[in-house]
């Protein structure tokens, strides 16, 4: 078969069926064939001196068949971790204290999350903010006071 087009006549339909059962995927299929004998018809002078020329088309087609397997496991692994997990919203509890905390002078509110939630120490937190020690225990002492108070209040409310 000197003649790439008897030789496409004679393979395609066999080359897509094998292909297609490789797949399952009928269209799948027949795009790879094709781009499988684009790639030969490239290459026909070489081809055509070939015992079995069908045999690199059909090579061809299956290396691009895994190909795109991989690439859809790929992309469909990447699509995956890309999913918005459901996470909860804040419980009523920290909805409150977020509303307190806002309510607090500056100071008062840094002063308490330096200290509960980044644990530090009254000392490192007078080193951080340049003031003596016993000025952060009073921003301490009064924004515990005004949140008791805040807090207090709302869990009356809601009992």
């Amino acid at each position: 078969m000197d003649d790439f087009t008897d030789f496409y006549a004679a393979q395609f339909h066999g080359v897509t069926v094998q292909v297609f059962a490789y797949t399952g995927d009928l269209p799948l299929a027949q795009d790879i064939a094709q781009e499988a004998f684009t790639r030969a018809v490239m290459r026909w002078e070489k081809l055509r001196s070939y015992d079995d020329p069908a045999a690199w088309v059909r090579r061809v087609a299956f290396n691009l068949a895994a190909s795109r397997w991989r690439r859809g496991r790929i992309a469909a692994a990447y699509v995956r971790r890309q999913r918005a997990e459901h996470v909860e919203g804040p419980s009523p509890d920290r909805v409150a204290l977020a509303r307190a905390l806002a309510t607090l002078p500056e100071r008062h509110r840094r002063a308490v999350i330096l200290h509960y939630l980044a644990d530090m120490s009254i000392a490192d937190i007078a080193r951080q903010e340049n003031v003596p020690a016993n000025t952060v225990k009073s921003w301490l002492h009064r924004a515990r006071t005004e949140l008791a108070a805040q807090l207090g209040d709302l869990r009356e409310v809601s009992s």
